[in-house]
């Protein structure tokens, strides 16, 4: 079996923390070349030192995904230094709201969550798919939710942005098949990071529940594993691979 990505071309977001930090040092630690957009600067700069006195190629850029121009800009300066661009892992993401009832939900955190978890995706795929279209070739991997697509989410929000995302994939899917690009969205369940971390101590909080939360704290599951089935998802050997793939 055939899984080397070693001098492919990667752009990452949400690549500073969470599965986003596993899979940009899975993809490193393999040759890829990988650009990370992210806006936790801190940890991102931190991270790209780290795999670069390592001996591995990447480079960093403050993005935020809600901004077209930003976006724009970052996708055009990545390219450039990657030289092409084969892969888009978008990972950028946030869930607030948990807990909240409808009639009680602030219209700002609709905002906020919907334009991360939906505009980013849609704005990230505008601008790269325009690079992979005249290359006539590429992998791109959203994030939608269980929460979004099976229901049962904490935050209106959340679901429905990942409902969303999950709607994108499908379309994106369709229409981008005839350029030799292939799209996905991976549904990751209840994955040891520090978005789901806060999430449930938001819930714990709101609710008083004690016991939930440390249930729910048991089944977390390790993000590295994660990062191996992004992996194999952006390998020719899943080049028959289509649709949503789910996960704990």
């Amino acid at each position: 079996m055939n899984l080397d990505l070693s001098n492919k071309k990667v752009i990452i977001t949400g690549g500073s923390t969470g599965i986003g930090k596993e899979v940009v040092t899975l993809f490193a630690k393999n040759g890829a070349k990988v650009a990370i957009f992210d806006v936790n600067d801190t940890e991102g700069i931190e991270l790209t030192n780290q795999l670069n006195k390592d001996g591995h190629e990447i480079r960093y850029w403050h993005v935020d995904v809600r901004d077209s121009n930003q976006v724009s800009g970052g996708v055009m300066a990545a390219e450039q230094w990657l030289e092409g661009v084969d892969i888009l892992i978008n990972l950028a993401g946030i869930l607030q709201g948990a807990s909240i009832n409808i009639e009680e939900f602030p219209d700002e955190v609709w905002d906020s969550v919907v334009g991360i978890n939906l505009t980013g995706s849609y704005l990230m795929v505008k601008h790269v798919s325009n690079y992979m279209i005249k290359q006539k070739k590429g992998v791109i991997i959203l994030t939608s939710s269980g929460a979004g697509v099976l229901g049962g989410s904490s935050s209106y929000a959340y679901g429905s942005s990942k409902g969303g995302v999950h709607g994108l994939s499908l379309v994106m899917m369709d229409k981008l098949s005839q350029y030799g690009i292939r799209v996905h969205d991976i549904l990751p369940g209840s994955v040891d990071t520090p978005l789901k971390n806060s999430q449930i101590e938001t819930t714990r909080d709101i609710t008083g529940n004690q016991d939930e939360y440390k249930n729910v704290k048991k089944i977390l599951v390790n993000p590295e594993g994660i990062a191996k089935i992004i992996y194999f998802m952006c390998s020719d050997e899943a080049g028959l691979l289509k649709g949503s793939i789910r996960t704990e």
